[in-house]
C-alpha cells in the first residue's frame, strides 16, 4: 500500500544543495587535489570565542535558556534589533515591529503564510533563491518569474506588467542570492512605490546586508532609505539572518521587521511550527549585536577581499562572463555548448569542484539557466579561489 502524498509537495523539486551533495557519492578526492566546495553559502568556522563563551555561560547558568520562550522572540533581542536598525537605516522601528524566527528561511515561510494561499501569485525575480520557490510550490502559490537580464537587476516596469488580481507580493533579495548584485537604493524605492500603489507587500530579504560593499558609503551608510518613510510598515516586510554575520548557522536565528499587526498573524504560524525560536541562538545573536561590531567589520573586509579575488580571477577567463559578484556569490555564464546541469557533475569528476548550475535558480522556461553557474566563494580563501580558477582554466568538457 502506498500512503497518500500531497500533490503540491510531490511537485516541489528536491533541495538543490542536498541534490548536489549526492554527486559526490563514489568520487575519490586526493590530498593533492581536494574538493573545492562552492555550492553552499554558509560559514564553515565556529563563532568567535567570546560568543561561544556567552553561549556556554547561558547553557550552564541560565535556566531560562532551556525553556520555552516568547513565540516572537526574546524581548531584549527584539529591542536591540529595533534600536540598531533605526540607527542604521535612519528610520523609526519599534520592538513590537520585530519578530525572531528559526532562521531566515522560516522568516520567509512565516510571512508568506500570512500573505498568500493556494492560487495566489507572488513575483520572484530570476535567477531566484530556490528555497523561496520551493515554499511557494509547497503551498500551491503560483510563482511568477521575472527575468532580470544581463545586469541581474529587476525592472519595476516589468514587474508592473506581471501584476494580476491574484498577486500578493514582490520579493527582492539584496545583496542578491544567487546573483551577488547589490540593488541600488533608488531601484528598491521604485519597487516600494509600485507595491504601495497596487496594494502589495514588498518583501526585502537582507540576509547578506552585513557584507554589502557599499556599507558606510551609500546614502548615509545604509543600502536603502525605506525605513525613513514614517509609513514604511504599510508596505515593507524586511527579513534578516544572523547565520552569516555571527556564524550561527546551526543555531537558526532570523528576524522579521514588519507591521505589528502582521506579526500578530505571524505569531500563529510560529507557534504552530516551532513554538519559539532557539533560546541559546537568540542569546548568541544578542551578544553578537552588542559586542562584535568591529569583528563583523573585519569579516566584511575579508569577504570583500575574496570578492576582489573573484573579479580578478575572471579577467583571466575571458570566455566566461561574470554577471554579478557580491556578498557571498558570483553568478557566471559559461562558454560551453552543454547545459550547466550536466557540466556541474562533470566538474566534480574532472576538476573536483562542486558548484550549483543555473538551472537550479531558473524556471525551465528560462533557457539561460543552462549557461549559468552560482559560485558561493565566501567559504574559500584566496589560495582556494586561485586554485579554483586554475582548475576552471583546465576544464575541457
Amino acid at each position: 500500500m502506498t500512503l497518500p502524498l500531497n500533490p503540491a509537495m510531490a511537485a516541489t523539486f528536491p533541495p538543490p544543495v542536498m541534490e548536489a551533495r549526492r554527486w559526490l557519492s563514489g568520487v575519490v578526492f586526493t590530498p593533492e587535489r581536494p574538493l573545492i566546495n562552492v555550492s553552499q553559502a554558509a560559514p564553515v568556522d565556529s563563532p568567535p570565542l567570546g560568543l561561544r563563551q556567552a553561549l556556554a555561560e547561558a547553557a550552564l547558568h541560565d535556566p531560562q535558556a532551556h525553556l520555552y520562550g516568547p513565540v516572537l522572540g526574546l524581548p531584549a533581542l527584539r529591542e536591540e534589533i529595533a534600536a540598531q536598525w533605526s540607527a542604521a537605516y535612519g528610520g523609526s522601528i519599534r520592538d513590537d515591529q520585530v519578530a525572531i524566527t528559526q532562521g531566515c528561511n522560516q522568516a520567509f515561510t512565516a510571512v508568506m503564510s500570512t500573505l498568500a494561499g493556494a492560487g495566489d501569485e507572488v513575483i520572484l525575480p530570476t535567477p531566484w533563491y530556490f528555497n523561496h520557490k520551493m515554499w511557494l510550490d509547497m503551498q500551491g502559490v503560483t510563482t511568477v518569474p521575472m527575468a532580470t537580464g544581463s545586469d541581474l537587476l529587476p525592472d519595476p516596469d516589468k514587474a508592473a506588467s506581471l501584476i494580476t488580481p491574484r498577486t500578493r507580493a514582490i520579493v527582492l533579495v539584496s545583496p542578491n542570492n544567487p546573483g551577488g548584485v547589490e540593488y541600488p537604493a533608488e531601484l528598491i524605492g521604485r519597487f516600494r512605490d509600485l507595491c504601495r500603489g497596487r496594494g502589495l507587500a514588498l518583501i526585502v530579504d537582507e540576509t547578506y546586508r552585513d557584507f554589502d560593499s557599499r556599507h558606510g558609503r551609500d546614502i548615509g551608510g545604509r543600502p536603502h532609505d525605506l525605513f525613513t518613510d514614517p509609513d514604511w510598515d504599510d508596505v515593507l516586510i524586511q527579513l534578516y539572518s544572523f547565520s552569516k554575520a555571527y556564524r550561527l548557522t546551526g543555531h537558526r536565528v532570523g528576524a522579521i521587521v514588519a507591521a505589528a499587526a502582521r506579526l500578530a498573524e505571524v505569531e500563529k504560524f510560529l507557534d504552530t511550527v516551532a513554538i519559539c525560536p532557539s533560546q541559546l541562538g537568540q542569546i548568541g545573536a544578542l551578544w553578537g549585536m552588542q559586542n562584535l561590531g568591529a569583528w563583523v567589520a573585519g569579516e566584511r573586509a575579508e569577504i570583500l577581499a575574496r570578492r576582489a579575488a573573484m573579479l580578478n580571477g575572471f579577467k583571466a577567463l575571458p570566455a566566461w562572463r561574470l554577471l554579478g559578484c557580491g556578498a557571498y556569490f558570483a553568478y557566471v555564464e559559461h562558454p560551453f555548448d552543454a547545459s550547466s546541469a550536466d557540466l556541474a557533475k562533470q566538474l566534480v569528476q574532472d576538476q573536483a569542484i562542486l558548484m550549483l548550475p543555473g538551472t537550479m535558480f531558473q524556471p525551465d522556461s528560462h533557457a539561460e539557466g543552462k549557461r549559468q553557474f552560482r559560485i558561493a566563494f565566501a567559504n574559500v580563501d584566496a589560495g582556494g579561489i586561485a586554485e579554483m580558477f586554475n582548475r576552471l582554466s583546465d576544464f575541457r568538457p
